[in-house]
């Protein structure tokens, strides 16, 4: 069977497995567990002693509870990611067994908080890489191996760039001409994004 908020596949066998063990807590503490879960996608920290309290009228072992995080975030994150409504997703969340209380439960954490969660999804999505600082200066060039009389300013740029866990520093000279076309280039590319949200 295929699910939309699995990306219009069907769902990971590890999820289907996971639906056992997040039904045998209430669906009260699903939703206080689905809340610790958004604050950890949304960048902020996840409190562990709320989470171990809310599973431990169901006897979850650490397995368990290192479990039903994952696939609670693996939901949530794949309902932003393929923009699925907070009903459509309760009603595939009980076709894959889990009960309509527990279902509920998580869709009006999802749905209470899904404008903050695509916002921070929109922020990370196609980001390859980060400018971490950016330095310049002008030289004014008076010749060349090519050339004996230049007279023309150039900028030289240096930028450092983080790539995952590495920041690598980028150097290179651009004439005065260049650079106005490469700002405006980027002046356009900036209007153009923000038209998009």
């Amino acid at each position: 069977m295929r699910f939309r908020f699995c990306g219009d596949l069907d769902c990971p066998d590890w999820v289907l497995a996971e639906i056992s063990i997040l039904s045998k807590i209430t669906s009260v503490k699903m939703k206080l567990l689905c809340s610790q879960i958004i604050k950890d996608i949304i960048g902020e920290s996840m409190d562990y002693e709320k989470v171990y309290k809310f599973t431990s009228d169901a006897k979850y072992d650490t397995s368990d509870i290192k479990a039903a995080i994952a696939s609670l975030g693996f939901i949530l994150k794949c309902a932003i990611r393929y923009d699925v409504d907070a009903d459509s997703l309760s009603n595939e969340l009980q076709q894959l067994g889990l009960p309509k209380e527990h279902a509920t439960s998580l869709c009006k954490s999802y749905q209470d908080k899904r404008p903050i969660l695509e916002k921070v999804f929109r922020k990370q999505g196609l980001r390859v890489s980060k400018l971490v600082s950016s330095d310049w200066r002008i030289d004014y060039i008076l010749s060349s191996n090519e050339l004996l009389e230049v007279n023309e300013p150039c900028v030289q740029l240096k930028l450092s760039v983080k790539e995952l866990e590495d920041t690598n520093t980028e150097s290179f000279m651009i004439s005065a001409n260049k650079l106005q076309m490469f700002l405006s280039e980027i002046k356009q590319t900036i209007k153009l994004m923000e038209s998009i949200d």
